[in-house]
């Protein structure tokens, strides 16, 4: 151990959420609410306030709202309903540790978009464009599948105009033949005929042949592309065909770690100059502490490569608990480098401000 104080939580700095979705424009009941912090049904008798996120919400936000850590969550929501939900809401963003926000809008639900996010953190807020919810939107006012395919071009560079990035959830593909390379103007004619055609309302859209021209296609605008790396062999195998075929196209691609394969996509990431990592997300999806991501990234991936992506959404309180606990791994993963004498603590203050903001202002041209 050396005399050198760790890094200190008070010394990172703001983040830039590179990847995250807006708020709900409601009033919440305890049901409600708790349905919103995990996935599935909690155990009888429990609520998804007995987990890790929710324990965190407890943790974090309360004091935010003028109430002790750790209050019942009745008492919690009692105060956000007398604050109101777009009180409660400014308090928690402004007080969350973020600068700016990278926003999905294409979402099924009906959330805030990046204005009203920036109005009510007081940060800059753009847009990431989802890529299939482009693809249904333009589908919904063409014909045919040339005119569906002439209109979604045009409509891929129209929004790379303002769009700070697209996103696909998808994937470029099924397995790493049909990801290595851009489908053929027959294949894509066709799927697009047989998508049209049997396309039921409100249906979203997975088509792999459409889904992987979409991506081909945003890479030609310039704008990064993020693409959700989610467990499973066949998914690795498609995102490393992907990141082997766009080599040396000009256009950054970003893999955020859902799900919990940081270690590959930190691995891709160290591997191709144009391939980035996002490090997250938020317990709810399942993925590992951040600690773990974070230390086993700056373990497989150039500094450099490693950004911040939350995924939270829905909630204000995901967005805070999402922020905290990541400062809190930066302190302890870097921290605890510097504290035992393996970093200086200039260094290890320089690597926070990279993964935290500023290699995402510069992939993303946020100046």
């Amino acid at each position: 151990m050396t005399d050198t104080p760790p890094l200190l939580v008070a010394d990172t700095p703001y983040l830039v959420d590179q990847y995250c979705h807006g708020l709900v424009r409601e009033e919440l009941g305890l049901a409600t609410f708790e349905a919103r912090l995990g996935r599935g049904s909690p155990a009888q008798g429990t609520t998804f306030f007995d987990s890790r996120t929710g324990f965190a919400v407890r943790r974090w936000c309360p004091p935010l709202l003028g109430l002790e850590p750790h209050c019942p969550p009745a008492a919690y929501l009692a105060r956000r309903r007398e604050l109101g939900f777009l009180e409660s809401g400014r308090r928690l963003l402004r007080a969350g540790g973020i600068a700016a926000h990278l926003v999905d809008t294409g979402t099924a639900e009906e959330l805030t978009g990046p204005p009203e996010l920036a109005a009510a953190g007081g940060t800059v807020a753009r847009e990431v464009v989802r890529l299939e919810h482009l693809a249904e939107q333009v589908a919904d006012t063409s014909g045919t599948a040339e005119a569906f395919l002439a209109n979604l071009s045009e409509a891929v560079h129209a929004v790379s105009a303002t769009a700070a990035a697209f996103t696909c959830v998808s994937g470029p593909g099924e397995d790493a033949a049909s990801a290595g390379a851009p489908p053929g103007p027959g294949a894509v004619r066709a799927a697009a005929a047989t998508w049209l055609a049997g396309r039921a309302a409100g249906a979203r859209l997975a088509d792999p042949v459409l889904v992987a021209h979409l991506c081909w296609a945003a890479l030609t605008t310039g704008r990064p592309l993020q693409l959700h790396a989610m467990p499973g062999p066949r998914r690795a195998a498609a995102l490393t065909a992907f990141a082997e075929a766009t080599a040396g196209l000009g256009t950054d691609v970003v893999l955020l770690g859902g799900g919990g394969p940081h270690d590959h996509t930190a691995r891709l990431a160290a591997l191709h100059p144009h391939v980035y990592a996002g490090i997250g997300p938020v317990d709810r999806y399942g993925g590992p502490p951040v600690r773990d991501a974070l230390a086993g990234a700056l373990e497989r991936a150039p500094f450099g490569k490693l950004m911040y992506a939350s995924g939270a959404g829905g909630l204000p309180e995901l967005h805070v608990v999402a922020a905290r606990e990541f400062h809190q791994a930066l302190d302890e993963v870097i921290g605890g480098k510097v504290d035992r004498g393996a970093w200086s603590a200039r260094d290890g203050r320089r690597v926070a401000r990279m993964i935290a903001a500023e290699n995402a202002r510069r992939v993303y041209g946020l100046g």
